[in-house]
């Protein structure tokens, strides 16, 4: 898994990318790491790190890792790890994850629940 701050993250850091040119609706599952630079409605479910990028634009429940929102997400998001919403972010919706960082500048509309990684 990615382990690096996410300004210093560049697309060959990712095993899967989603073009500007392209969008999807429906159900996208992953395990290694994805990043978005196109338009995605539906579910988004992983185990690795989501990057939605600059001009990304999600209508989507997500459910990752870890997540990077520098574009505009709308829906509920669930971090098993991390979310961090860097200052050209936005999100509306619901957000559990046991670490945040919303960075000055971000946008966040909505609810938030922070509950602690559990021991297994």
């Amino acid at each position: 898994m990615i382990d690096i701050h996410n300004d210093m993250l560049s697309e060959e850091d990712f095993d899967t990318v989603l073009s500007p040119d392209i969008d999807f609706t429906g159900v996208i599952n992953f395990e290694k790491s994805f990043l978005v630079r196109g338009r995605i409605s539906g579910e988004i479910s992983a185990r690795g790190v989501l990057l939605i990028d600059d001009d990304a634009v999600v209508d989507a429940d997500i459910s990752a890792d870890r997540i990077i929102i520098r574009g505009n997400v709308t829906g509920n998001v669930n971090a098993g790890m991390r979310l961090e919403i860097t200052p050209t972010g936005r999100l509306e919706g619901t957000v559990n994850a046991p670490e945040i960082n919303f960075e000055t500048g971000c946008v966040f509309n909505g609810k938030c629940v922070m509950k602690p990684v559990s021991a297994a």
